[in-house]
Order: C-alpha cells, then structure tokens, then sequence
C-alpha cells in the first residue's frame, strides 16, 4: 500500500459519518499535498469493492460511509441543504408500499430521499405569515 493510500484510508478510519471524495481530497492534500484527485477515487472505489465502504448518492454527489454503519436512508434538504438519516427499519413501510403497488424492489440506501427540512418549513410558513399580514 503506498503512502498516499495510506493516509486516505487514514483519513476515512478517523472520519465519522459521510465524506465526499472533494472533502476527503481537501483533508488528505493538507497533509500530502501530492495526493491526486484520482488517487482518491481509485482508492473509495477499491475500498467499496472490498466491502469497507458504502457509498449513497445525495444532493451534493456521492458520499461514502463504512459499510459496518447500520443501513440507514438519506434525507437531503433542497433548501439548506441539512442532511440526516433515517434508520432502514424506519423506511421499510415506504419500501413495502413501493413493492406492492409497483412490484419493485428499492434499494433505499442509495440514494437521498429530497425534500425540506423543518426549520426550513418553518422559515417559509413564518415567511408566509409575515406577508399576510402586511
């Protein structure tokens, strides 16, 4: 394993959570500046492969996670852009609903379920209130 990788994969063991290629690039250039942008994606790619990583695809790109983290659905605000996760035990009436009307099996993980987040509601109906009343 060469140094480069070593300190992606470094960097991707100390990160919780989600982390886009761009943030895990910035975050291992400022240690190892000669790191290359394909460097990075050889090595998510390769780490997936291997079943260490997951990746989803959300509003911003892709972003990877470790496999081990329980299954979880993404929720991405259009808005602010907020995201949070929902456990898949959660989702699995929206995955049934899915199969018996449309015989077709989701994978939830996959990709971020769009829509707004509360605060962001609740801007916009205050919003919407304040206009009213003018």
């Amino acid at each position: 394993m060469t140094p480069q990788r070593r300190a992606i994969v470094a960097e991707i063991m100390r990160t919780q959570g989600h982390i886009s290629p761009t943030a895990l690039a910035h975050r291992v250039q400022a240690e190892m500046p000669g790191v290359n942008a394909s460097t990075i994606y050889r090595t998510l790619s390769l780490l997936e492969e291997v079943g260490v990583l997951a990746h989803a695809h959300l509003e911003g790109g892709a972003e990877y996670h470790r496999a081990e983290d329980p299954a979880h659905v993404h929720l991405a605000c259009s808005n602010c852009g907020a995201e949070d996760d929902v456990s898949i035990e959660a989702a699995e009436k929206l995955a049934a609903v899915i199969v018996s009307r449309h015989d077709f099996e989701p994978d939830l993980t996959h990709f971020a379920i769009s829509g707004t987040c509360g605060e962001c509601r609740r801007a916009s109906t205050n919003q919407a209130r304040a206009t009213a009343i003018r």
